[in-house]
């Protein structure tokens, strides 16, 4: 399929909230180009020192000025219409252009693009990939939804044909990409909002595999993935999942300190290595096996990428341990649908700790009204849990739904408008021995960041 290059004429590129996690992997690769790069944001960042550190000028806050003689705007999907950058672009004619569709525009300068998709669990596979073609000597460019802390942040610059990215499925955005390789991780009740039904999504997903080029990796254990590329033959198919049948598969699963799990690879029958991870949870088998598979696809061999995948530590906040205080562990992570809370908070369960404190941040109105009871019996897990007041991210609240609904639904559960107030109470009855985690897709890491300060506060 031939692609017109939006960038064939365009020399000078502005992008609004250019310190975003999104944002700024896009700009390091568009600047290494060649292109003239001016941006703009409203918070100082380590990801705008980044963008700073490149020689690219940045502007703090928002005015028209600010766009100068730009060819072309990106934004970010957090910007609203009448941002005066974004309103000064379109009255002088310039293109402007969202995050996502510029990524789309990236990807597709490239001859070997690799997308992972999945409704849970993309940043934590799209870093294995990238770990473990850095590893290779592969030098990939990569997008990815987390820092890695083996590249010290989330995204770079490689020499290679490849780039590796995320393709969210939220408002459809991964449609901007036309992948060589795909990821299908799971497909699941999300963004119900925007999507209406678990049917619709799968029809997204069926889309966004018909655009894949050569290989579709797929998570062969579900349903809905399954369903998404079912009788699609434009592509090979290539599974992977703990059942034998798949084409990768997991066998001789145990769990080790910490629940951290240790497994054979099996690949079409045979046993090609075995991997022993030093992240916990048995839902990072999936994400491992994924990028397994996706590393085998791109020639990497199975020894490399099992060490790999021993030497992957995680990304930002997908069960970050934050330090141990007075023998009190505090950790944070990204979980916020029931389906990846269930998976964490399982997980933590197994570490052997006295208690398991959940720190919850409910994120938008619509998923928490929409999947309550899935959310009550996902927080049914842990100890204790402590709710914040629901995120309300892009979202006013006309479901009437509030945090103490949620509340009501777990048993000795308790919540707080304010982070202030679930750091004074978490900090006053967490003992030793104990892990609080806080959890959720928002802000709720200023929580974290707070119990720590107040712990740190008392040595």
């Amino acid at each position: 399929m031939e692609y017109h290059d939006e960038l064939s004429d365009v020399k000078k590129i502005h992008f609004v909230g250019i310190g975003g996690s999104g944002m700024c992997p896009l700009a390091e690769i568009l600047h290494s180009r060649g292109f003239e790069l001016t941006g703009s944001d409203m918070n100082e960042s380590d990801t705008l020192a980044r963008v700073r550190s490149y020689g690219i000028p940045v502007f703090m806050g928002h005015r028209a000025e600010n766009i100068g003689d730009a060819d072309m705007v990106v934004y970010t999907a957090a910007v609203k219409n009448d941002n005066p950058e974004l309103m000064a672009a379109r009255a002088k004619g310039i293109p402007t252009v969202e995050r996502s569709v510029m990524l789309g525009i990236v990807t597709r300068r490239y001859p070997h693009p690799v997308a992972v998709s999945g409704t849970h669990g993309k940043t934590t596979t799209t870093a294995m990939i990238t770990q473990i073609l850095l590893d290779a000597g592969k030098d990939p460019s990569a997008v990815i939804g987390g820092k890695l802390p083996l590249i010290g942040g989330n995204g770079r610059v490689g020499n290679s044909g490849t780039i590796v990215c995320e393709a969210c499925e939220y408002v459809d955005t991964f449609l901007q990409l036309h992948p060589e390789v795909s990821v299908i991780l799971n497909v699941d009740a999300d963004h119900l909002d925007y999507f209406g039904t678990v049917e619709n999504i799968i029809k997204s997903f069926r889309r966004f595999a018909k655009q894949t080029s050569k290989t579709l990796i797929v998570n062969g254990d579900d349903a809905n993935s399954m369903k998404a590329v079912e009788g699609l033959v434009h592509a090979s198919i290539v599974t992977f999942g703990l059942d034998a049948k798949n084409d990768f598969h997991a066998e001789n699963i145990a769990d080790t300190k910490e629940a951290r799990e240790s497994f054979s690879v099996v690949k079409n029958g045979k046993k090609v290595a075995d991997v022993q991870l030093v992240i916990p949870g048995k839902h990072n088998i999936y994400n491992a096996l994924a990028a397994f598979a996706a590393a085998d696809q791109l020639g990497v061999e199975p020894e490399k990428i099992a060490a790999s995948l021993g030497r992957f530590t995680g990304v930002h906040r997908r069960f970050e341990i934050l330090g141990t205080f007075d023998g009190i562990t505090v950790a944070d992570d990204f979980a916020h649908h029931p389906t990846e809370l269930t998976a964490t908070l399982t997980a933590a369960m197994q570490m052997g700790f006295r208690k398991v404190w959940a720190v919850f941040q409910p994120h938008t109105y619509s998923r928490t009204y929409m999947l309550l009871d899935e959310f009550a019996k996902a927080l049914s897990i842990p100890d204790r849990v402590v709710l914040s007041e629901i995120l309300a991210v892009r979202e006013t609240n006309t479901y009437h739904i509030y945090a103490k609904d949620l509340a009501e639904k777990i048993p000795g559960s308790v919540w707080f408008k304010t982070f202030e107030k679930i750091t004074a109470y978490v900090t006053a009855n967490a003992q030793k021995g104990d892990l609080i985690l806080t959890l959720g897709g928002g802000d709720v890491y200023k929580c974290a960041n707070m119990i720590v300060e107040k712990y740190k506060k008392r040595n």
